[in-house]
């Protein structure tokens, strides 16, 4: 289950350790992608960008950085910016302490970032302030719902238009599970506010 927008009560409760939203940016949008790299995916998704020349940032699973080192090489020399999205996809409500730094710090060995989201959202309150050591949190302000082999695709753009504002985290997932989904939606989200004529830009640590 999942909420499209992110909760109010949970972005002012967390404001100060976990980054929801990028604010006073008028126009800005920061798309991002999680799970990648993905040989035939995340390639076409760089074509999309760079027909709207729009930037993201991609939050990468390690091992699918090591597994498929040419396509991380693409997303970075087109100007996009990566994050450490864990090496092996941990939950963080679900993995130990040690198992779960263990695993950021070896998906640091092949992404070379200050940026982290935890993989699908969670991660234990207790574990914030070791992970903040070392990153910048990213949540997100909407969560498009790519990943739902459940929903529609037509869903997943609604989702992303609907919520979507100035200085919004906006989620897709550059992954084979939400690629019918994304590839839909993607083109015809970044299309709607290039018309309104918003920017798309990366995420900084």
């Amino acid at each position: 289950m999942y909420a499209a927008k992110s909760p109010a009560l949970l972005r002012i409760l967390t404001r100060k350790s976990l980054v929801w939203d990028i604010p006073d940016r008028e126009k800005e949008i920061f798309l991002t992608f999680d799970d990648g790299p993905v040989p035939g995916i995340t390639p076409e998704v760089l074509k999309i960008l760079d027909q709207y020349q729009a930037k993201a940032s991609f939050f990468c699973v390690g091992d699918n950085v090591r597994k498929s080192p040419e396509v991380y090489q693409q997303v970075l020399d087109a100007g996009h910016a990566t994050g450490n999205h864990t090496f092996h996809h941990l939950n963080g409500w679900k993995t130990p302490l040690k198992a779960y730094l263990d695993d950021i710090a070896l998906c640091s060995e092949v992404v070379h970032s200050r940026l982290f989201r935890p993989p699908y959202g969670r991660i234990r309150p207790s574990y914030i302030a070791p992970v903040r050591q070392d990153y910048k949190i990213i949540m997100w302000s909407v969560i498009t719902g790519d990943f739902d082999r459940e929903t529609t695709r037509e869903k997943v753009l609604s989702n992303a238009l609907n919520h979507t504002k100035s200085g919004s985290i906006v989620v897709f997932h550059d992954s084979l599970k939400a690629a019918d989904r994304l590839l839909y939606a993607l083109p015809r989200f970044l299309e709607a506010f290039r018309n309104k004529g918003y920017t798309f830009s990366v995420l900084t640590a």
